[in-house]
């Protein structure tokens, strides 16, 4: 069923991919197989978004906070992040019309990576089909201390009136510039927080909450979320 085009008024979900380590503990196996089961479900949830006809995703891979993971556990991360890269450019089609953005500081990754992420950005910037925002070393507060502090050096400069900034003008600094704020932010695994993921943008977002962990997230529980959703009374503080 195609739900964004049944009347949801829905441009923009973001998902926190989360669960992939516990997935993998009930197995008995190291950490590092739940990101790559997890890899493969984001890979699903992606194309399954795009035939939806979905015009935003936001997913949090990787947060300023989860480079206090083991090492191990680290390093797998980056490699598989690697690996997405390379076999989106193995199978590019041109009919492909998904565009792929990182949103974050990538600054911190490594040089190999960072040539990777600027290329396919590149690759994908002239597409005009869904927008794929992959949340890695990204942190909402991180975010917002970014953008103020792009606003104070043009204040500095006498650029800008500090009494001048408003909402909108934050807005335009962060890393989701001209998007629309997300409708719905869904979360598997059971956990009912946000972990400071998209925290100015999510002020009027609703939640759904999942008790799955995200390997076994599947369409069906998209749908379900959907579902939730089109039976929430969005009214943005008014009656």
């Amino acid at each position: 069923m195609d739900n964004m085009r049944a009347g949801l008024g829905l441009q923009h979900i973001g998902i926190i991919m989360d669960g992939n380590g516990r997935w993998a503990k009930k197995r008995g196996l190291p950490r590092k197989y739940g990101h790559r089961e997890g890899a493969k479900t984001f890979r699903r949830i992606v194309e399954y978004c795009d035939k939806l006809g979905l015009r935003y995703l936001t997913v949090y891979a990787f947060s300023t906070e989860n480079w206090k993971r083991p090492e191990d556990e680290v390093n797998s991360i980056m490699q598989l992040l690697e690996q997405y890269i390379d076999e989106a450019f193995e199978r590019q089609d041109e009919n492909d019309t998904v565009r792929t953005r990182f949103i974050g500081d990538v600054s911190a990754l490594s040089e190999t990576l960072k040539e990777k992420i600027a290329r396919i950005e590149q690759m994908s910037q002239g597409r005009t089909g869904m927008t794929v925002n992959v949340a890695f070393n990204y942190g909402g507060r991180d975010e917002l201390v970014r953008a103020a502090r792009q606003l104070a050096i043009q204040a500095q400069q006498g650029k800008l009136d500090p009494q001048q900034i408003n909402e909108q003008m934050l807005s335009d600094h962060l890393y989701t510039s001209g998007q629309p704020d997300p409708d719905l932010i869904i979360r598997p695994s059971g956990e009912e927080r946000l972990s400071n993921f998209l925290i100015w943008q999510a002020a009027y977002s609703e939640f759904v909450f999942m008790d799955v962990l995200w390997p076994d997230f599947t369409p069906a529980h998209l749908d379900q979320a959907l579902e939730i959703f089109s039976r929430r009374n969005r009214r943005y503080g008014q009656v």
